[in-house]
């Protein structure tokens, strides 16, 4: 028989899981929009505490303030993106539907009488077109699949503005209280784990911001040259490539999938000119920067290895939906600069020359 005592402890146990697991289950639609809104409030803090202190101290002014920049930065963009999906999805399909009945168009005269190379790239041009006539009924029969996958997108879009909206209100009350988090937290870090707490926080808000900084930087750097090329080129509806190429920058070759289209468009319009620019301009700047760009960026915190960053992308898509694209990355380069760090503190040699364990 079980002691009145032990009934108790059992009894608070059992109540404490329960409202544990129900707290859980209120909470977990939420999760998403929590960590996303925790990720760009560390990020934003040293902006939200110049902002603070040129509205006079007032927190709930600052925090107002810091959400709708926040909101107009994260927010319009994806709806822009989302509608355009949306409505113009059945256009991209015919658009390619014409081009592949057309074919593509021949050289022009002046780039074929190019000493040299003319001829050989109206040969090589050829040999293409060529080569394309075998694949056109295996792209024909792709166009609905594509169109239904643009539509796909476009709905994950929409669910994400669902979980933007939802992360830049949280936004406004981490901002507000953020002082009083970041205590009690460094608080409850500091009695659960010491001097090690502190250091993990410390890891913590390195290795976000360095995500932060070297994939979200290096993707809005893409999109701003994106937009130039295509305003210089005049690719219709540049600002919505451009947004297009800083989601897809987050994804390993993903801006080739904008550039190259709006090439294809140049050249279905016979402004071949203008299509050499494109494809030059998105060989050498669009794609060439994140080469220069990211590493300048990432040496900020710690290097994340090409497989983090992929993984983190594709898995944070498929375990919270479009808001995922940014909360993978950083949950993995997390992990990953954690191990690194008990890795290296548990190798550091002990004073007597053995291994040193924490």
């Amino acid at each position: 028989m079980l002691e009145r005592s032990q009934l108790e402890r059992y009894a608070q146990i059992a109540g404490v899981a329960v409202l544990v697991v129900g707290c859980f289950l209120v909470v977990s639609p939420f999760v998403a929009a929590l960590l996303f809104a925790a990720v760009v409030c560390t990020t934003t803090w040293p902006l939200f505490t110049r902002l603070r202190r040129a509205v006079g101290g007032r927190p709930v002014v600052a925090s107002l303030l810091m959400t709708m920049i926040i909101a107009l930065v994260l927010i319009v963009p994806v709806a822009l993106l989302a509608v355009a999906l949306t409505d113009n999805a059945a256009a991209l399909v015919e658009f390619a539907r014409g081009f592949m009945q057309r074919g593509a168009p021949d050289l022009p005269a002046w780039l074929a009488g190019i000493p040299l190379v003319g001829e050989w790239l109206d040969d090589y041009w050829h040999r293409v077109v060529a080569s394309r006539d075998e694949l056109r009924n295996l792209l024909e029969r792709l166009l609905e699949p594509g169109r239904a996958v643009l539509l796909a997108v476009g709905k994950v879009l929409g669910q994400g503005l669902v979980q933007l909206s939802i992360a830049v209100l949280i936004c406004f009350f981490l901002f507000r209280d953020g002082d009083a988090l970041m205590w009690a937290l460094r608080k409850a870090a500091a009695r659960l784990a010491g001097a090690l707490g502190e250091r993990i926080l410390g890891i913590v808000h390195t290795t976000v911001i360095s995500v932060v900084f070297g994939i979200l930087g290096t993707a809005l750097a893409q999109a701003i040259v994106a937009l130039l090329g295509f305003l210089i080129a005049g690719v219709p509806a540049p600002l919505v490539l451009a947004i297009a190429t800083f989601f897809l920058s987050m994804i390993p070759a993903g801006p080739p999938l904008v550039w190259v289209g709006a090439t294809a468009w140049l050249v279905s319009e016979g402004s071949w000119g203008w299509a050499i620019f494109m494809g030059l301009w998105g060989m050498f700047a669009i794609s060439g920067i994140d080469n220069v760009v990211r590493p300048v960026l990432i040496s900020r915190g710690a290097d994340l290895p090409f497989l983090l960053v992929f993984v983190g992308v594709l898995g944070g898509i498929l375990a919270f939906g479009f808001i995922g694209l940014f909360i993978g990355p950083t949950l993995l380069a997390l992990g990953y600069a954690l191990i690194v760090d008990w890795v290296n503190s548990s190798a550091r040699p002990s004073p007597d020359g053995l291994p040193y364990d924490d």
